[in-house]
């Protein structure tokens, strides 16, 4: 098996040490624009070897991992240079733009519009974490524009990670997860930069900074690079998003200025079910064991 994986971060990165680990006789080769990073995924053994768009037309699979901006660039480059059993797939935030980038192209059927809900703070070769995709969920896209036997061939990899796969089609995925992955990052960031703000005068701020601030403002450390073009793609439903919060917010406020605090308890009580929900989650995800059957 010879495997590609354009753009060696965290996901790219991470998907490579699991093929490795459940294909060990694969070889992982890595394309990256930023040549110190190519560098140190072959030094930490992430990928073996540098290649070039020149050498994918033996490929097995193709992993797109790169801002999304950029592969609207590229994705077309790479089904150009692919060979008919190629499966390419790219694994960015948003959906609709990439499939609309590709819906005409000539090998549309080798590619998979994928986005695996995984993830860390942390960017670049050395935040890869073999793992990182076993119980997570992979959305999928337009599955029927895929040839079927490529379609099962990425399934087989994707359940091998331990990932759930569920279909969704690119308007709905990218409503949805302006909801529950982007507005979260604008949330982080804005926090970080009002307590940054204040702690220019009040050094103790920091000091009192606990584990429930570093939690909530763990995403603000997500690199800028690569959500300035998450941001930009998804626009439309990130401004409806933040509209919603923004009016939530103010209502709080609200109730603060007017002392009204049987209605914050309330306000709080009614979320407070987000905890049956997220329980509910944790218990659909399946174990290593099931995953295999």
């Amino acid at each position: 098996m010879k495997v590609y994986v354009i753009g060696i971060g965290l996901i790219g990165g991470s998907m490579a040490l699991d093929i490795k680990s459940l294909q060990p006789e694969a070889t992982i080769f890595g394309i990256d624009a930023d040549e110190s990073h190519l560098a140190q995924a072959i030094a930490l053994g992430v990928v073996e070897a540098a290649a070039t768009f020149e050498d994918l037309g033996d490929a097995d699979f193709v992993i797109v991992s790169v801002p999304v901006d950029v592969a609207l660039i590229i994705l077309p480059k790479v089904l150009d240079s692919i060979g008919e059993q190629t499966v390419v797939f790219e694994v960015g935030s948003t959906k609709m733009p990439i499939c609309e980038a590709v819906v005409n192209h000539a090998k549309r059927r080798n590619f998979i519009a994928t986005h695996p809900i995984a993830g860390t703070e942390f960017s670049g070769p050395s935040a890869a974490i073999t793992g990182l995709f076993q119980g997570k969920t992979n959305i999928i896209c337009e599955v029927e524009k895929t040839t079927f036997k490529l379609q099962e061939k990425a399934l087989d990899l994707f359940k091998q990670m331990g990932m759930r796969i569920r279909y969704m089609d690119p308007k709905s995925h990218d409503k949805h997860i302006a909801y529950v992955s982007h507005l979260s990052h604008i949330s982080a960031f804005m926090l970080g930069k009002t307590v940054i703000q204040k702690e220019k005068h009040e050094q103790d701020i920091f000091d009192m900074a606990g584990s429930g601030f570093e939690s909530t403002v763990r995403l603000a450390k997500s690199s800028p690079a690569m959500w300035t073009p998450i941001f930009k793609q998804n626009r439309k439903q990130v401004v409806k998003t933040l509209e919603e919060y923004i009016s939530n917010l103010t209502h709080f406020k609200d109730l603060l200025v007017n002392e009204d605090y049987d209605a914050i308890f309330e306000e709080m009580e009614s979320v407070n079910r987000i905890k049956e929900i997220l329980n509910g989650m944790i218990s659909q995800i399946p174990n290593k064991e099931s995953i295999r059957k």
